[in-house]
């Protein structure tokens, strides 16, 4: 059996990663001789090639890539590894790490932490905001224990748990043409400009193959980054948004003067998911966590 050691892997990594002996052994500081003899020992070990090498540097091979994947989970691992440990040792029980995207950390995801966090102030949950497919990617990498994202980005081998809804809503300021509505189609709206966000690429390609199908055009005047940058924008009469109607609060509503309009539609209800590499193989803090959530599902 195979018997690769961390510093061999963590040498691999830094040289498919900088593309040249070189560079990789000034960020590990180490002569690039050690570098590449422990590199030559490593092909050796496993008997294929895993390094492509040209005058402008080396590539992985496809069991060099293969080989990349589980190098980083095991790095990660261990780092995983070491950090719990180390909670532990300064008296904490556990640490969760949480990939998010931004209209569950807008809608939700807040509440449920604090409720988690409150009855459970030992636990450390550090959560980071990316976009659905790259919290997929992340989980797959194993950079975090649970993700928070839509159903509608393929999810690979991960284990996925139905989690809540949330509904799309057209947000305009109250003295636009529209805001009377109870509810409105989404072809009504193509005759405005269209403000989007940034974070929400899915639905707004989405949007756009609808509009098309429906043989109109959405033009998007602009794009913000944040919710509150869309209220003012939308507030100044810029331009009207599609947004979660879970997400534009009465608070919001009423200090940026914002009509909320649902849409009818029934493409406009959308779906969050719990993903994980492996349900079965969570830390017990993070199955807390997962459990804890899960308790607060909506339909």
């Amino acid at each position: 059996m195979w018997q690769i050691d961390q510093v061999t892997l963590r040498l691999f990594i830094a040289v498919c990663e900088e593309g040249t002996i070189a560079r990789a052994a000034e960020r590990e500081f180490i002569a690039p001789s050690a570098v590449s003899r422990r590199l030559a020992d490593l092909e050796a070990l496993v008997e294929v090639a895993l390094l492509l090498r040209s005058q402008r540097g080396v590539r992985a091979t496809a069991a060099g890539e293969a080989l990349l994947r589980h190098a980083r989970l095991i790095m990660r691992g261990h780092e995983r590894l070491q950090a719990e440990l180390s909670e532990y040792a300064a008296g904490a029980r556990g640490h969760v790490r949480v990939l998010a995207n931004v209209s569950s950390m807008v809608e939700f995801l807040p509440e449920a932490l604090s409720v988690f966090l409150k009855a459970n102030p030992r636990i450390r949950v550090d959560v980071e905001e990316r976009v659905s497919a790259e919290i997929v990617r992340g989980l797959e990498e194993g950079v975090a224990d649970l993700g928070i994202c839509r159903d509608v980005v393929p999810m690979g081998s991960l284990d996925v748990l139905p989690y809540r809804s949330d509904h799309l809503a057209l947000i305009v300021p109250r003295d636009h043409a529209l805001a009377g509505e109870t509810e409105i189609g989404f072809e009504q709206t193509l005759a405005f400009e269209h403000l989007g966000l940034s974070s929400n690429a899915s639905v707004n390609a989405l949007m756009q193959r609808i509009a098309l199908e429906k043989g109109g055009e959405l033009n998007y005047r602009t794009y913000v980054s944040t919710f509150d940058a869309a209220y003012r924008f939308i507030q100044a009469g810029l331009a009207v948004a599609i947004l979660p109607r879970e997400a534009v609060s009465r608070h919001a509503a009423d200090e940026y003067g914002l009509a909320v309009i649902p849409l009818r539609d029934a493409w406009a209800q959308r779906r969050f998911v719990i993903c994980m590499r492996d349900r079965h193989a969570l830390t017990l803090t993070a199955t807390h966590l997962l459990d804890h959530l899960l308790s607060t599902r909506t339909a």
